[in-house]
């Protein structure tokens, strides 16, 4: 498909509330749900929805008599910010969401698959595909593979409970190191309707690859994340340390590092 298909008007509405709340252009005042109406051409069917999904991801608060007000972000010193390092948070997003396990099952590795996990082509692997989501709705559709001799504790039920990344530790496995590709990919039918996006909606593809410590990879994870709802932050420094930092909407906080 080569064209992405409109956005309903009410969540291009609130994407262009969403970037002015991140920007300040809020920080005295929100606009009436009147004004909003005007400004944008739209019913107050339309501002309503917009406003509710901002109010949902905590981003605003909305009371009779008060209107509509900015929810200011969490200090760098909230508990939310304790946690450093990239692994470190994408464990703690993990926490921040809830899990549907839509797939789980044993077979065998094609090659794409053995490649990159290391193992012999055809040996058994774990593939799992779950769906996060936050108040505000699913987040990610994710696809993980990992090898048979790491998938012991990776059951349907534990990985609709806990991170796959803790469980895989849990196991006994250290956690060494990551690599990971972040680009872009159109919704497919079947994502679209996971994701609750229009078929063709631009979704962020992130292709990601875990190693323990001797270096083995114990994990092969694709995820396809809605923009909206999903943010990816990275520090750079010439020199030293590179901090990274992931957060799903204001359900995490805007200041978790």
């Amino acid at each position: 498909m080569s064209t992405t298909l409109p956005l309903p008007k009410y969540h291009s509405v609130y994407l262009v509330l969403k970037e002015r709340l991140s920007d300040g252009v809020y920080d005295e005042r929100v606009p009436g749900e009147l004004e909003l109406m005007e400004e944008f051409a739209v019913s107050r069917a339309t501002v309503r929805k917009a406003l509710e999904n901002l109010a949902l991801e905590g981003l605003i608060e909305r009371s009779a008599g008060r209107g509509t007000r900015r929810v200011q972000p969490a200090s760098p010193g909230a508990p939310a910010s304790r946690m450093s390092g990239l692994l470190d948070n994408l464990i703690a997003a993990s926490l921040a969401t809830t899990v549907k396990v839509i797939e789980h099952e044993y077979l065998q590795a094609t090659d794409p698959v053995a490649q990159v996990l290391q193992v012999e082509p055809r040996s058994q692997v774990l593939r799992a595909m779950r769906v996060r989501s936050t108040k505000a709705g699913p987040v990610s559709c994710i696809t993980t593979w990992v090898p048979r001799e790491f998938a012991d504790n990776l059951g349907r039920r534990q990985l609709g409970r806990k991170p796959i990344l803790v469980l895989i530790e849990e196991s006994g496995v250290e956690i060494g190191r990551a690599r990971q590709t972040i680009s872009a990919r159109q919704a497919d039918a079947a994502v679209a309707a996971l994701l609750d996006v229009p078929l063709g909606a631009a979704l962020l593809s992130v292709n990601r690859v875990v190693n323990d410590m001797a270096d083995r990879p114990v994990l092969w994870l694709q995820g396809l994340y809605r923009p909206d709802r999903y943010e990816y932050d990275m520090e750079l420094s010439r020199v030293g340390d590179i901090d990274a930092k992931v957060w799903v909407s204001r359900d995490f906080g805007a200041n978790m590092r």
